[in-house]
């Protein structure tokens, strides 16, 4: 029996995420700061699948680990994919402290960012959730 209330704890988290990353990015600040949160948020929408099943929550941020643990309920295409790759690296890259790193360009983030709510509106549908309800909290 789908977990409807596990599943919107974690998706509200990934909102949260998500909404202090597009708020960074509408006002042009910290690159690798909106990285992170991206990827948080993203990781979590896609670990709200496991929980609305009531299924082990996995402890990696790799994105594409997860995935595979959804993706008999959720497919996503190659590009997909290929931004999942790109978003999990945020989370190694952008985390801690690095000389001469290269920050995520500006065209990046916006793709990575429209990918993360493209995500999440697709799981709240998917599981049958309330976005404006989500969105609220």
């Amino acid at each position: 029996m789908p977990n409807k209330t596990a599943a919107k704890e974690w998706l509200i988290k990934s909102w949260h995420h998500y909404s202090a990353a597009n708020l960074l990015f509408q006002a042009n600040h910290y690159a690798d700061i909106i990285a992170i949160e991206i990827h948080y948020s993203v990781e979590i929408t896609l670990k709200s699948i496991l929980s609305n099943q009531n299924s082990k929550i996995l402890k990696t941020h790799d994105l594409i680990e997860v995935y595979k643990q959804v993706r008999y309920i959720i497919t996503i295409t190659d590009d997909e994919l290929a931004l999942l790759d790109i978003i999990t690296s945020y989370h190694i890259r952008e985390a801690y402290p690095a000389s001469q790193r290269r920050l995520p360009s500006k065209e990046e983030i916006a793709k990575t960012l429209d990918f993360a709510n493209k995500l999440f509106e697709r799981v709240c549908t998917l599981l049958k959730i309330d976005i404006q309800e989500i969105k609220s909290q």
